[in-house]
This record gives C-alpha cells, sequence and structure tokens, in this order.
C-alpha cells in the first residue's frame, strides 16, 4: 500500500468551509487505498496576530514563550481537520509536534529538525488512522519545550515526516497549481512546469520564488523525498495537475533554462578605495557574519595602481542598515575611503540544470539586457544559475526579456 504525505498552508486552510475542502482532498487519497499523513498550518492570518500579541505583550520577549504561542495555530487547525474527517466517518486523531515526537534544537523560533520518530504514526496506518499533525513546532528534548521552525516551517515538517515515515511522495497543497516559470504575476506568458529537478527548485526558492521554503527542499533532496505542488482549490473530486519535484535522473528532457526568478528584498553596499592588502576581505565580512547578516554577491575591482580595491556585496534589505552602521563603526580597521549604498535594486536569476552542458548561457543575457537599455551593477553565477542586480525600475522588462529568450513563453492559445 502506498504511503502519502498530504500538507495544507495556511490559505488552504484559511477557515472551517476551507478546511472541509482539505478533508475531501484526503478523502480521495484515503478511498484510493493509500495511508495518508496530513500536516497543516495555521490558518491564513492567524500566525501574524499570534505574534502581534506577543509584541504587544513586551517590545522584548521571551522567545521560548513567544514559541509556546505561536504553534497554537497549528494545534487549532489540526484539531478541527481532524474533527472534520470523523464527521466524514474516517478514524483520524490530531497530532502536536511532540507527541510524535519531533525532535530539535533548542534555537526557538528558527529551529532545527533533529530527528523524528515515526512508530506512532506508522502503527496508526494498520488501524487505518489518518494522523493530523500539526506543523511548525517540534520539541526540544533536554528542556522539555515546545519549540518552532521559522516561517514557512510547516513545509519542512511536512517533508521531514514523509521521510521519517518512509512516504512514497509529499504533495504540497498551496494556493497556486504548481511551479511556473516565472511570477505569472509579473510575465503573462509564463507556463506551469510538470517537473522540476530539486537543485533547480532550491535555487529558485532561494532566489524568490515562494512557492516552497529552501530548508524543506534542502531535506527532501537529502532524503529524496518526491514533492508533488498542487492547488487545494483545484476540485477534490478529479485529479489534479500539479509540479512533481525530483531527482534529475527522473526527468527526461531537460532545459537549458527552466526559469526565470527574481528578489526584490536586496540592498547594495559598496566600500570605495579599499586598501588591496590580505586580511581586508575578513575584516568586512566577519564581523557581518557575527551580526549573522547573510552576504550574497560580492565584486571587487581593482585600481589601476592595484593598491587600492572598490568592494560591492549585497544584503537582505531589512539588514541594511544594520550592515552599514557595522561598517562605519570599522572604518578605521577596514580603511576605506567610503561607503555607498542603495535599496533601490533587485536581483534576477536564470536557473536550469541544462547550464552544465551549454555554453554562453549567460553572455546572451548580458546582451540581450544591453539592447533594452538595462545596466547590471553586479553578476554572481553558478554551476546551474547565474543572477544580475539592477536598477528595480527594470524588474519587469528584465525578466520577461529572459523569459522570452530561454524559450519560455507559453504557446499562444488557438
Amino acid at each position: 500500500m502506498s504511503r502519502l504525505v498530504m500538507k495544507f498552508g495556511g490559505t488552504s486552510v484559511a477557515n472551517v468551509e476551507r478546511i472541509r475542502n482539505a478533508a475531501r482532498h484526503v478523502k480521495r487519497e484515503v478511498e484510493a487505498g493509500r495511508e495518508v499523513a496530513v500536516v497543516v498550518s495555521a490558518m491564513s492570518g492567524v500566525t501574524n496576530e499570534l505574534v502581534a500579541f506577543c509584541q504587544e505583550a513586551a517590545p522584548i520577549y521571551d522567545h521560548s514563550e513567544y514559541d509556546a504561542i505561536v504553534a497554537s495555530g497549528e494545534l487549532v487547525t489540526a484539531g478541527l481537520l481532524a474533527i472534520v474527517l470523523k464527521e466524514m466517518g474516517f478514524n483520524a486523531r490530531s497530532w502536536q509536534g511532540w507527541q510524535i515526537p519531533l525532535l530539535t534544537d533548542d534555537a526557538h523560533g528558527a529551529a532545527r529538525i533533529a530527528g523524528i520518530d515515526g512508530a506512532k504514526i506508522i502503527s496508526g496506518f494498520a488501524d487505518k488512522q489518518i494522523a493530523v499533525i500539526a506543523g511548525f513546532q517540534g520539541l526540544h528534548a533536554a528542556t522539555g519545550r515546545v519549540t518552532t521552525l521559522g516561517r514557512g516551517g510547516s513545509d519542512t515538517s511536512a517533508v521531514a515526516i514523509a521521510a521519517a515515515i518512509g512516504a512514497d511522495r509529499c504533495d504540497i497543497y498551496t494556493d497556486v497549481d504548481g511551479v511556473y516559470t516565472s511570477d505569472p504575476r509579473i510575465v503573462h506568458k509564463a507556463r506551469r512546469l510538470e517537473r522540476v529537478t530539486f537543485e533547480e527548485m532550491l535555487e529558485m526558492a532561494s532566489l524568490g520564488a515562494k512557492v516552497l521554503q529552501v530548508r524543506s527542499v534542502e531535506v527532501a533532496m537529502v532524503h529524496k523525498v518526491k514533492l508533488f505542488v498542487r492547488s487545494s482549490f483545484d476540485d477534490p473530486a478529479k485529479p489534479n495537475s500539479g509540479t512533481l519535484i525530483c531527482d534529475e535522473e527522473d526527468i527526461v528532457e531537460q532545459q537549458v533554462v527552466t526559469g526565470i526568478a527574481f528578489s526584490r528584498d536586496e540592498a547594495q553596499l559598496t566600500l570605495r578605495r579599499v586598501a588591496d592588502k590580505p586580511g581586508v576581505a575578513a575584516a568586512i565580512f566577519m564581523p557581518l557574519a557575527e551580526a549573522n547578516i547573510n552576504v550574497d554577491m560580492i565584486i571587487q575591482v581593482v585600481s589601476d595602481d592595484t593598491t587600492t580595491t572598490d568592494i560591492t556585496f549585497t544584503v537582505p534589505t531589512a539588514e541594511f542598515a544594520r550592515a552599514k552602521a557595522i561598517l562605519e563603526d570599522r572604518r578605521g580597521a577596514i580603511g576605506y575611503a567610503t561607503l555607498q549604498g542603495a535599496q533601490d535594486v533587485v536581483k534576477v536569476s536564470a536557473i536550469g540544470i541544462g547550464m552544465r552542458s551549454h555554453s554562453g548561457v549567460a553572455a546572451k543575457a548580458f546582451k540581450a539586457l544591453a539592447d533594452k537599455g538595462v545596466n547590471i551593477r553586479a553578476i554572481t553565477t553558478s554551476e546551474i544559475k547565474f543572477s544580475v542586480l539592477i536598477d528595480e525600475a527594470y524588474t519587469e522588462l528584465a525578466v520577461r526579456t529572459l523569459h522570452s529568450l530561454y524559450g519560455l513563453d507559453a504557446a499562444p492559445v488557438g
């Protein structure tokens, strides 16, 4: 008998009627003869409300108590879905993270999974029981405290549970019907992909695509858990279309470029006329790392006399002010002339495993963007993607240009 994990996001369980709809999706899979575990998020908007309560209670709050509060949203959803399934005649029960148990480290608010014992869930399958599991949460065994996995953590919970119980697949139900070649709100000719490799999805998720949480894709890739992204808004009585995320070997025909992603969460910092000597890069980036500020694109341009260099890099927009303050505070130790910054920038990326075997893929993009008058501030490349930093005003033009350049536009209807 096949085994399936179904995960429903916040918009898919936004109210009791949506929960009933999710139950009908579960019913379809159970009646098809599958053993099913369901992982749920909090109802749409609930987590934000709980976070606001914490902030209202105290500007600086205890993070372990924060986890105890925000984890409650998923408990409500799990209980409600179990009630609906029982009312439909199924044997179902809700599970909290600590009851499984799903064990984590003690990094409250951003815990990482240390291990899962799937024995209780598997035992329930023998009684045809549907496990309805509160996502996003776990337990730190040493302290006995509830932990949460960070925003989007229900995706990670679902994939990890699928690995722990040996599920054939993990279906992620959301408000879109799969992974698209780009954001359909920006690129009207974007089309749904039938299959995407783990590596490509990991890059897409980290570069701006919001369909899946990055950590969930990492876990799926490590444990080789196939993911299927599909819409909960489709008719539960009919087979749903979607996007399968799988190993490269499961994809017969590989495109050079699979998708175009973009991220507005970028800010640029440039240090001018930095002394070109050993240790200067460490003097810049070590303080940022110690402050847990992620640095992405890095470009170094050495002056003609090779005595000074300009160093440009990007940080998340939310960290711009903090990163700038750290660098200004260490101006003497670093030895730069001026510090410049910009927040009106966007990172546009092209992703595709086909880049490994094709040359000139990025060069084509540079020429196409130049022809459209788009200036490139910075470039980074890897084996299966390249990214360019551009002015925010050119976002839509750049994304649409690259989408058409690599033949990703949907064929016209009729």
